[in-house]
């Protein structure tokens, strides 16, 4: 009888609290915000991962904060979502962090770095290793504060017109490639070029690049890759998870309400989560489907893949002797990775090589 009036106490206290939510609602002001992105309206996931942050936060508050997504040049340029926060022209945007490596190496920690941590290491790394702490020390060097807001989970190698059969064949290779990815293709002799979504196809179509890496299946068959190239590579090294982010002015956070701010933090919390999931689903039907249209599947020779982690490496070491913030990020990185590497090497990894040379 105790235990089932407690129950009764405990449920007319949350009762009270659901009852009271309203009231509360009611008292906090009408804000409306706009979202620039770095994301064409056709790639339903990363634009539609905006979207359900702008809904999520209108629902848990009632419709009083309004967020309101902008596709990649509606406001600005994709690649110029960080530079119009910085300028205050809108209150945040969702991006990706490596798009801003010519302002700070150390950019690239926020999104991916070759040979990096996936998807679950990531955020590992963020909510229980002080990446988080780290980037939004970064981003509030530049006037915004940065919430994880999605992952795509570890990346294809991307869609060559002709066969990378050694380290050779990456001489003069013209790859759209952004973040420290496109450094580590330069040092390996291909030309990087970062264009922003909606530049890529008729860039390949034409010839004016030779190769792209955009996401995964799912997205890439979106954007048409295969029609004009139909080598298709694994893995994607240099973008062995993908985290994209919703950055916020910080005078315009500063001034949000802070029951406001909670919402926002959970909304984008639940965006982390749920872009991986998705994408993990949607991958599977779209590669099959890529393969039947024709697209040869290819992994990187042995020769790329080693040549391309030394100087990753090399890289990150030299960067972190000249910039310190780029270092005191990449210290604790580093150390945090060596950690993962071991655990998952030594357990799951094993597991997932065994399933895939072993289907039933």
């Amino acid at each position: 009888m105790k235990r089932r009036a407690l129950l009764m106490q405990a449920g007319a206290g949350f009762a009270a609290s659901v009852l009271a939510a309203p009231a509360v609602a009611q008292t906090l002001p009408a804000i409306r915000w706009r979202m620039a992105t770095s994301w064409p309206k056709s790639l339903d996931t990363l634009f539609g991962t905006c979207q359900a942050i702008a809904d999520r936060v209108s629902r848990l508050t009632e419709g009083k904060f309004q967020i309101r997504p902008y596709a990649a040049g509606e406001i600005v340029p994709g690649l110029q979502v960080l530079d119009t926060l910085q300028q205050g022209t809108v209150e945040c945007g969702h991006t990706a962090g490596y798009y801003y490596i010519g302002k700070n190496l150390a950019f690239a920690f926020d999104t991916a770095v070759p040979f990096g941590l996936n998807s679950r290491q990531q955020n590992s790394w963020q909510y229980y290793g002080g990446g988080l702490q780290l980037l939004r020390e970064l981003y509030g060097q530049y006037g915004c504060i940065q919430f994880p807001a999605g992952n795509t989970g570890m990346q294809m190698g991307g869609w060559f017109r002709k066969e990378v059969r050694s380290l050779a064949d990456l001489k003069g290779l013209k790859m759209r490639i952004p973040g420290l990815g496109a450094r580590v293709m330069a040092n390996l002799g291909a030309v990087p070029q970062n264009l922003a979504a909606p530049d890529i196809y008729p860039s390949l179509e034409r010839g004016a690049i030779d190769a792209t890496e955009w996401v995964g299946p799912h997205d890439d068959e979106k954007l048409g890759f295969h029609k004009v190239a139909k080598h298709y590579y694994a893995p994607g090294w240099w973008e062995t998870s993908a985290q994209v982010s919703l950055l916020v002015n910080l005078e315009q956070w500063d001034k949000l309400p802070k029951p406001y701010q909670e919402v926002l933090g959970v909304a984008c919390k639940e965006a982390n989560l749920d872009m991986t999931a998705e994408y993990d689903a949607k991958n599977t039907a779209a590669l099959q489907k890529l393969l039947k249209a024709g697209v040869q599947l290819h992994t990187f020779p042995d020769d790329v893949m080693k040549a391309a982690q030394k100087v990753s490496f090399d890289i990150y070491q030299e960067e972190a002797a000249k910039n310190p913030g780029f270092r005191k990020i990449y210290d604790n990185w580093k150390k945090f990775r060596e950690g993962q590497v071991q655990w998952f090497g030594a357990n799951e990894s094993v597991y997932e090589r065994f399933a895939a040379d072993n289907r039933i």
